[in-house]
């Protein structure tokens, strides 16, 4: 049998760790390969690190294949609904390949609305006596779009059985993490939150607290979360010297428009005075 090994599919999924491979390694030893590949005709859509293991000790397999399968978007969706669903996946797995489902989904949705509507043959409308009588165009095919459209964080925590402010955290490290840090969110090595809060440091920073460990790693998280209550304090001071010019210049100005108003009254009563001593 001709097996396809194709690179970009099998770096789609985050590889195991050694000591996942290692315990997969036992089980198949120990217990045979129970579960067939999937092929997209000679090409291996899952299974690759059994395949490997089976390879490498000429252990028996058996293949099936997905016939449903008619682009590399639908391996891709079809991939990440196998893992979504698995346990051994992590957290920050689990939000990215849910942020990924999105992307392909939105992008197929596009897609079938931009198809324009197919052509109408004269002839297969019904006629008149005047001619042809117009009917509506037959619906143009659609791309096969699943029906979950994951287009808001609720949506995708859902998929991703995280909650909304995790996948807020995912979002982040994908945009501004440096590599060295989402290796190490990877890795375990720390947790969401704290690499969400270390990857709005400059890149270099990120790094040097990446090599530093995780005790580096919490305490670059930390100086970020101190940071951040220190500014509303600062701007509050800052703002109340301004605040106070500004109390003190209402209180001046009502105490202008009081004297006025004493002064006003104080010229009527010597007037009402005047024309009674007269």
């Amino acid at each position: 049998m001709n097996i396809v090994v194709n690179e970009e599919l099998k770096a789609y999924i985050d590889p195991l760790t050694r000591d996942e491979h290692d315990a997969l390694e036992r089980s198949l030893l120990a217990e045979g390969c129970r579960d067939a590949l999937v092929l997209w005709g000679d090409v291996l859509v899952d299974g690759h690190n059994r395949y490997g293991i089976c390879q490498k000790h000429g252990l028996p397999f058996q293949t099936v294949q997905n016939t449903h399968f008619q682009s590399m978007e639908d391996v891709h969706l079809w991939m990440i609904d196998q893992h979504l669903g698995r346990r051994s996946v992590s957290d920050f797995q689990r939000g990215v390949l849910a942020l990924r489902k999105r992307e392909i989904v939105a992008a197929r949705r596009s897609r079938a609305a931009a198809i324009p509507p197919e052509p109408v043959d004269e002839a297969d409308l019904p006629w008149s006596s005047d001619g042809p009588v117009a009917a509506p165009p037959p619906p143009a095919p659609e791309p096969d779009v699943p029906s979950e459209t994951l287009s808001s964080r609720e949506a995708i925590a859902r998929a991703a059985r995280l909650s909304s402010s995790q996948v807020v955290a995912i979002e982040k490290i994908q945009k501004q993490a440096a590599p060295e840090l989402v290796a190490a969110v990877k890795s375990g090595t720390i947790s969401l939150n704290t690499a969400a809060a270390v990857a709005t440091l400059p890149a270099e920073e990120q790094v040097a607290a990446a090599k530093g460990g995780k005790d580096e790693l919490k305490q670059a998280a930390k100086r970020v979360r101190d940071a951040k209550q220190r500014k509303p304090r600062q701007e509050k001071e800052e703002a109340a010297p301004e605040s106070e010019a500004s109390d003190a210049g209402s209180e001046l100005q009502a105490l202008r428009l009081r004297v006025a108003e004493l002064t006003a009254e104080n010229e009527a009563l010597r007037a009402e005075l005047a024309r009674l001593q007269g």
